[in-house]
């Protein structure tokens, strides 16, 4: 089934997005046009779990990604979201820093052998899902910094305190789920 969702959903976006390429291309819409680029590349990058003999991924996880990257890319930077919706960066990257710490606790298991599982403490599954949140959170920070010194000079536009507030909604989205597999080890 994960297999499934992953290829319609791929397929759909990659598609939306390539028509979303042409239409701007062709209005010499220079940012939306990159971005839609960008939409093409990160709706096919799941695709790459086709190949992969356990996909770790359930499907809210999954559906998670794909509402992501609409939100990210279409909604936000296309529909112009961001700058409309002052609270919309903000909330994306609570929603992110909650996908990201679900998706480390799915690597968890997928790295952690059920048998020793009992035997790791709460706090370090804590401190992993939460550090991977907070490190997505940075990663992409550096990334809109990047592609605003060469791309798009539109991405950080409050500039440092746009920075901090994305961090910290980002790690309070990780912090929120990492409290959660905290509380619930033995399911986690």
């Amino acid at each position: 089934m994960n297999r499934k969702v992953i290829l319609i959903f791929s397929v759909v976006f990659i598609l939306f997005m390539a028509g979303l390429f042409f239409y701007y291309f062709t209005k010499h819409d220079t940012s939306r046009w990159q971005v839609a680029i960008g939409g093409i590349v990160v709706s096919s990058l799941p695709i790459l779990l086709l190949f992969v003999r356990s996909n770790p991924f359930n499907i809210p996880i999954i559906l998670g990604y794909y509402a992501s990257i609409f939100c990210t890319t279409y909604l936000g930077s296309i529909a112009n979201f961001y700058v409309t919706f002052k609270w919309w960066d903000t909330s994306i990257h609570f929603f992110k820093g909650i996908l990201v710490a679900f998706i480390g606790i799915a690597l968890y298991k997928l790295w952690v052998p059920e048998k020793l599982r009992k035997s790791i403490s709460r706090w370090i599954i804590f401190l992993f899902v939460l550090s991977l949140a907070v490190c997505s959170s940075v990663f992409w920070e550096i990334y809109e910094f990047i592609g605003d010194l060469y791309v798009t000079h539109t991405m950080q536009r409050g500039g440092n305190k746009d920075t901090m507030y994305d961090l910290i909604f980002g790690f309070a989205g990780g912090l929120l789920i990492a409290i959660y597999a905290f509380i619930k080890k033995e399911r986690v």
